[in-house]
């Protein structure tokens, strides 16, 4: 049996929530905090991409 994933990733959700406490006004934290669980994302898979790389790079030589 195949196991899908078809929701969202705890830090996607935990973006949106800081989203809409921003816009609500129940928290006054400057914008690149309220989005730095959506960003930090992407940084995760960017770093992991390098580390990845480097491995391969280092297999090489």
């Amino acid at each position: 049996m195949e196991k899908s994933s078809s929701g969202i990733s705890l830090f996607t959700a935990l973006g949106l929530i800081f989203i809409v406490l921003k816009l609500l006004g129940v928290i006054q934290w400057a914008w690149w905090l309220v989005l730095l669980p959506i960003w930090g994302t992407w940084a995760l898979t960017v770093i992991a991409l390098v580390i990845y790389l480097i491995y391969l790079y280092l297999q090489r030589r």
